[in-house]
């Protein structure tokens, strides 16, 4: 299996680090991936947002017309993944007093 992360993702990510603004990130995503898988990340990070917020995989469910395993999917990166998802989760998503 090859190591994580691969040179050539390093530098994506660089490429990703570089982008100055929200027009230039949505300009960049928009141009790498398809609309397809941009409403797919789209829809995880949306999982993550009602994951944070407690709410049921049923709910979730209906709302983003995802399946129960890709909730399930998601909920064990958020938990037990890299810390990638926490980390902005916390930024993105402070949990109110």
């Amino acid at each position: 299996m090859d190591s994580y992360p691969s040179q050539t993702q390093i530098e994506l990510f660089e490429a990703i680090l570089s982008l100055k603004n929200k027009d230039e990130a949505v300009k960049f995503f928009r141009d790498l991936l398809t609309l397809p898988e941009l409403n797919e990340f789209a829809n995880r990070w949306q999982i993550v947002k009602l994951l944070i917020q407690s709410k049921p995989y049923s709910v979730i469910s209906e709302k983003l017309k995802v399946s129960n395993a890709t909730i399930t999917r998601v909920a064990q990166w958020l938990k037990n993944g890299m810390g990638g998802y926490q980390i902005l989760a916390i930024r993105q998503f402070p949990k109110k007093q």
